[in-house]
């Protein structure tokens, strides 16, 4: 099934078209992020038959040129934000696999890992001013969705908001729920650093036949 079959009943819900209202509103008043064709870009990149891997941000990037549409990724020419950074320094650590010179994520997209916030729009300038609007009523039901699909799955929950998801998590199919505090480096160091998600992920999709994600993030423009 699609994402638009799964989630139509969220698409149809009264609480949806007050979200629309307002997420258009603020677009017509002033600069929000991600643009609107990429708002939707990870359900868009990671089919739901397709998903092997849930990573849980927060919100977009809320200046220029960062925010792309999945979750800790950002358009290419655009410096590495520092979770990003530290994400990759993990994936090192656990892997051995270099930074790439980009934070464009869309790679892993593709290959089945579902980069999504929790919030999928903000203002300019102006973190977290659209968590009131609806959103995660919305992505909760994502979760929720991805949660009943039948493949193996493996949920990273990184830091204390996406950890409150866990509750929407309780499936019959292979399910793998690895935690850890935030890659920012305000908690990076509490146990993001040595979490090893990224090897443990592949093992686990390995163990129930399923493939491993190339986790490399290529240099080529």
């Amino acid at each position: 099934m699609d994402w638009n079959t799964l989630l139509s009943t969220e698409f149809s819900a009264p609480y949806y078209g007050e979200l629309r209202k307002r997420v258009d509103a603020a677009r017509a008043a002033g600069e929000v992020y991600p643009p609107a064709e990429r708002e939707f870009f990870a359900l868009d990149a990671t089919p739901a038959e397709q998903v092997r891997v849930l990573i849980l941000g927060q919100d977009p990037y809320h200046e220029p040129g960062q925010a792309m549409g999945l979750a800790f990724s950002v358009e290419k020419g655009t410096a590495l934000p520092p979770s990003l950074r530290n994400i990759y320094q993990e994936l090192e650590s656990d892997l051995g696999i270099a930074p790439a010179s980009h934070g464009d994520l869309t790679s892993w997209a593709k290959q089945g890992v579902l980069l999504l916030n929790t919030v999928l729009s903000v203002e300019r300038g102006n973190a977290n001013s659209h968590a009131d609007y609806g959103w995660q009523q919305f992505t909760d039901a994502v979760i929720s969705a991805t949660n009943e699909l039948p493949q193996p799955i493996v949920f990273l929950l990184w830091g204390a908001q996406a950890q409150k998801k866990e509750v929407l998590l309780c499936s019959k199919a292979p399910r793998l729920i690895l935690k850890a505090p935030h890659p920012s480096p305000l908690s990076a160091y509490r146990g993001f650093f040595g979490c090893k998600h990224f090897s443990q992920a592949n093992a686990f999709l390995k163990a129930h036949g399923e493939r491993e994600i190339c986790w490399k993030v290529e240099n080529k423009d």
